[in-house]
């Protein structure tokens, strides 16, 4: 008989196991898979790898391969590798619950899949190891990253500091908060600027903060407009409707080989979110066939 308290300690196969019940489905999995990578809230975590450690358990529907011996019947190991490259290659993460449920996400999306349970342990920050665990189950509709999204391609707006004055900006707001697609505004720097320091990763955190602190005087004076810093809340956003201003510093500090670097500027950063976001590319407010609200 297990108890509670030694399945709490126990490994993720015999937690497995003794919640399946009448019906225990077959299972796949991969242990004590190990690699180094940036992830971590406090600032003595950033731009430091440690090394993390994985334990999931696949349950997956009946098969025939067995019987057949065919390999196109069974979900492979690969699920589980390749659901882990990729959520860490996604973007720069502060938790190891962020990490788990999107790795859990990312693999019960696929058709087979019927439940997961994700471990993941930092072996570097204390002299054993300290970690997360999650349970997770498919639920009744598709649950694929990206699935609520897919035809919802967001309009991104760059709106310049000459655009966004009070005088002109009202109407090109209106302009796009009237729009069929749903909106992402991005800003450049307030335009009382900032004090370069000559060190290249400060200026940059010293540039986003100052587009930051034009995205909440814009919302300050427009109640329509919600500033919004993480993908969670873009993907809200853009499903929902809402009229977003864009607060880029935790997803551009926190994003893998986005190609964006300490000299990249505003329309550099909005480019890469329109990328991001799947939308069809970037409207520059005043520039080239943009000249006015209405050619939106």
């Amino acid at each position: 008989m297990t108890n509670e308290t030694s399945l709490a300690f126990d490994t993720v196969e015999a937690r497995s196991r003794a919640t399946a019940h009448d019906a225990p489905l077959d299972r796949i999995s991969v242990r004590d898979f190990t690699t180094s990578v940036e992830i971590g809230a406090f600032q003595s975590e950033r731009d430091v790898e440690q090394r993390i450690r994985f334990n999931v358990v696949l349950e997956v529907a009946r098969h025939g391969a067995a019987d057949t011996d065919d390999v196109d019947q069974v979900l492979s190991y690969d699920t589980i590798t390749e659901a882990i490259a990729a959520e860490l290659a996604a973007e720069r993460l502060n938790l190891l619950e962020t990490l788990a449920e999107r790795i859990a996400e990312r693999i019960l999306s696929h058709a087979k899949a019927e439940r997961v349970f994700v471990r993941i342990e930092k072996l570097d920050r204390i002299p054993g190891s300290l970690g997360v665990e999650i349970v997770r189950r498919k639920s009744g509709h598709p649950s694929g990253p990206g699935t609520d999204l897919e035809n919802l391609k967001p309009l991104v707006v760059l709106l310049p500091n000459e655009i966004l004055a009070p005088a002109r900006g009202a109407e090109w707001i209106d302009a796009v908060a009237d729009h069929e697609r749903p909106a992402i505004l991005c800003l450049e720097p307030v335009q009382t600027g900032f004090a370069a320091t000559g060190r290249k990763s400060v200026d940059q955190r010293l540039r986003l903060l100052a587009i930051e602190q034009n995205a909440w005087m814009l919302a300050g004076r427009d109640p329509r407009c919600v500033v919004v810093s993480s993908r969670t809340e873009l993907d809200w956003a853009i499903k929902n409707g809402q009229l977003s201003v864009w607060a880029p510093s935790k997803m551009v500090l926190d994003a893998v080989d986005c190609g964006l670097t300490a000299d990249s500027d505003a329309e550099d950063l909005a480019r890469w979110i329109a990328g991001e976001l799947g939308a069809d590319g970037l409207s520059v407010a005043g520039s080239g066939a943009l000249t006015t609200p209405d050619a939106l």
